[in-house]
């Protein structure tokens, strides 16, 4: 599987199928890999990558922090995840693709569309993520990681990292970094070394920056009110993925359609079929 250095990050992808390129914005919280598209969940369930790679050229990668990816310590934002994605385009010498986020994925997307809709043909957002029990769950985990490292030190975070295999989400003890500490030596020695007050405040403007509301983050609604941009809206229904995040996002967006459709009928029968049908017509 290929890699490429892009926005100064180590990025695994992968671009499968052929047709007009399709930029994916990985699912699963913090542990955004490539596979997540035909793993987890509702995207293992509805098959989708199946149906979309017979028709577009697909561009799937793990994102920053996390799989393969290689990652910097700093006060990342959604626009950090949107940059990684458009400099991955510009690897590929792609122009123009139709974007699409899953999950946690939607942030980027909506960051991708206000930084580069010059870049963008359409916006894809399925289950974003959002509502106050996303935002509260997310505050908790970096306060959690963070009362482990002052308590036991960074160098007792690399330790934990390399006997685990569980992500930022699933323990958050090892911190967002998790996965590059556990792939990568040479990032692992600096990170151990940091003074711990700096790395304290640098983890605290990343939890402010990516949740800082009770609806669906990624860009500011008076950004997202001047998109021109098609956009196709799919909504969840948990504690992560709020209804009301998408509600948010069809009011933010002037050309937005909204699926109104509940989890459960989302199936390998409709879905495919309907974010098809979209793509042709953006």
């Amino acid at each position: 599987m290929p890699f490429a250095v892009v926005d100064g990050i180590y990025t695994r992808y992968e671009v499968v199928g052929s047709g007009a390129p399709l930029l994916m914005f990985s699912p699963g919280g913090f542990d955004a890999t490539l596979e997540k598209w035909s793993s987890l969940g509702i995207y293992a369930k509805t098959r989708m990558m199946d149906y979309l790679t017979k028709q577009y050229r697909c561009v799937i990668f793990d994102r920053r922090e996390t799989g393969q990816s290689g990652g910097r310590v700093e006060r990342v934002t959604w626009a950090h995840y949107a940059a990684q994605g458009r400099e991955l385009l510009r690897h590929l010498k792609i122009d123009r693709a139709h974007i699409m986020g899953g999950c946690m994925g939607c942030g980027p997307v909506a960051a991708f569309g206000v930084a580069y809709p010059e870049a963008a043909r359409s916006l894809v957002l399925y289950w974003p993520v959002g509502g106050p029990k996303y935002r509260i769950t997310g505050r908790q985990r970096f306060e959690q990681h963070l009362a482990y490292a002052r308590q036991h030190g960074l160098a007792e975070v690399v330790s934990l990292a390399a006997t685990s295999q569980k992500s930022f989400g699933e323990d958050p003890r090892g911190g967002p970094w998790v996965s590059v500490l556990r792939h990568d030596r040479a990032f692992a020695a600096p990170y151990a070394a940091l003074d711990l007050e700096k790395y304290t405040a640098t983890v605290n403007g990343m939890a402010d920056a990516l949740l800082d509301r009770d609806t669906a983050p990624g860009a500011e609604p008076e950004d997202l009110m001047r998109l021109e941009l098609p956009a196709l809206v799919v909504p969840g229904k948990d504690p992560s993925h709020a209804t009301s995040a998408a509600r948010y996002l069809e009011e933010c967006l002037p050309r937005a359609e909204y699926w109104d459709i509940p989890p459960a009928d989302q199936t390998e029968t409709n879905v495919p079929d309907r974010l098809v049908r979209f793509l042709e017509s953006a």
